[in-house]
């Protein structure tokens, strides 16, 4: 084997046969299981796998050779021989995920087992649709890369998670750095030496939530993203629903409200115009400027710019115009959650994004609303639970979804 990352780039599907490139299909398969299921013996993977003792045999042991795999020794058993019980050696081969946001990049390294090793946050960051603003996120990558503390030869592929619509399969952002003929993942994997994965970043975080919360029975849900805008990832039947082109889940986007609001889209009356970060922030200053009282007004009259985060943590100091209007949002929300949960049936719907963190202000009045225009059959069947995943999430989830194609999950 010349390296991890020629070994894991093997293709199913390239010319190139034989038994050399059968073996290596059969070890990446042996570390999809045991990535899975976790520790295993020989004769479960010749179960699992389908696959004779003796050429399971020969390929761990090739894979312990390489330091991919780990020998833990025997296991204890009601009688007989002792087998001798393998599992994954995370410190050989590493993963970074990285979420570019509006106004952060955050960046975490996991290993094997999607344990986070280090992460990090660029509050300095602002993400703007220009050449120097994609030279600073590749810069940026770059500098991760290098002082992350891992060995660059073992970190197999970076995954990057971005807001706005986002196709997996061209590598493309449809929103942002549009002008370039090359795809974003081949700018910056050409400046990485490393393989890239571009994802949605709402698609990234509920992909986190789904498989770090998921309870046996979860195999449909929805992840409902708060953040400055509105998003939903979907999972059907354990799986990420991307659609036609990866553009799944612009929920924000549905003409909701008969209103003049130009949303960011360029249309009229779109759910994001009422609920959204920026909607809430836009009414505030509108309700300050024509005299309604608030603790935010003393912001406001200092020229400081008004943040969703702002507006929660007023709600939370009993401030009532804050709490009214993520109140409002939530009521309003919901509505258009029915419309979800009547469509997908789904076990659970996940709330997260920033206005997650105002609790109960938006929960109640969501699931109030939720509950009065669905289908009492549906709703009574849907569970409904709050993010407890911080910052990291989407960095977090785009590295899991590196980690399963590289290594074909």
């Amino acid at each position: 084997m010349t390296s991890l990352a020629a070994f894991f780039n093997i293709n199913e599907n390239e010319s190139l046969k034989g038994i050399t490139h059968k073996n290596n299909i059969i070890k990446r398969n042996i570390i999809a299981y045991m990535a899975v299921n976790g520790e295993c013996t020989l004769s479960e993977l010749t179960r699992e796998l389908h696959i004779s003792v003796p050429t399971i045999t020969k390929l761990v042991q090739e894979l312990v050779d390489d330091h991919i795999v780990i020998d833990l020794g025997k296991v204890e058993t009601p009688g007989g021989r002792r087998p001798n019980v393998f599992g994954l050696a995370n410190s050989a081969i590493y993963f970074i995920g990285i979420n570019v946001g509006r106004d952060h990049m955050a960046y975490v390294v996991t290993d094997l087992q999607n344990n986070v090793i280090s992460e990090r946050t660029d509050n300095s960051f602002e993400l703007v649709d220009r050449p120097q603003c994609l030279e600073r996120i590749c810069q940026n990558i770059e500098h991760f890369v290098a002082e992350c503390g891992v060995d660059r030869g073992k970190i197999l592929g970076v995954g990057v998670s971005m807001v706005g619509r986002v196709n997996p399969e061209t590598g493309r952002s449809y929103k942002y750095f549009t002008s370039s003929e090359e795809s974003l993942t081949d700018i910056i994997s050409s400046r990485i030496g490393i393989r890239v994965m571009l994802e949605n970043d709402t698609r990234a975080r509920c992909y986190a939530e789904y498989t770090t919360g998921k309870s046996k029975n979860e195999s449909n849900v929805i992840y409902l993203n708060m953040g400055r805008g509105v998003a939903i990832g979907i999972v059907i039947d354990g799986k990420l629903y991307y659609g036609k082109n990866g553009f799944a889940g612009e929920f924000g986007h549905i003409p909701f409200f008969d209103n003049e609001i130009i949303c960011a889209c360029g249309k009229k009356g779109c759910l994001e115009t009422e609920v959204s970060g920026i909607a809430i922030e836009d009414k505030i200053v509108q309700l300050i400027k024509s005299g309604v009282n608030t603790r935010l007004r003393e912001m406001y009259d200092r020229g400081e710019s008004i943040h969703i985060n702002d507006i929660i943590a007023a709600a939370r100091n009993d401030d009532n115009l804050a709490i009214e209007l993520i109140e409002e949002a939530g009521e309003k929300v919901g509505k258009a959650v029915a419309f979800l949960i009547n469509t997908f049936n789904p076990e659970t719907v996940i709330v997260g994004g920033n206005l997650a963190q105002a609790g109960e202000y938006l929960m109640l009045p969501l699931k109030s609303s939720t509950n009065k225009y669905s289908l009492n059959l549906v709703y009574k069947d849907t569970k409904f639970r709050v993010s407890k995943m911080g910052d990291y999430a989407d960095a977090w989830g785009v590295a899991m979804l590196i980690r399963n194609k590289i290594i074909g999950l």
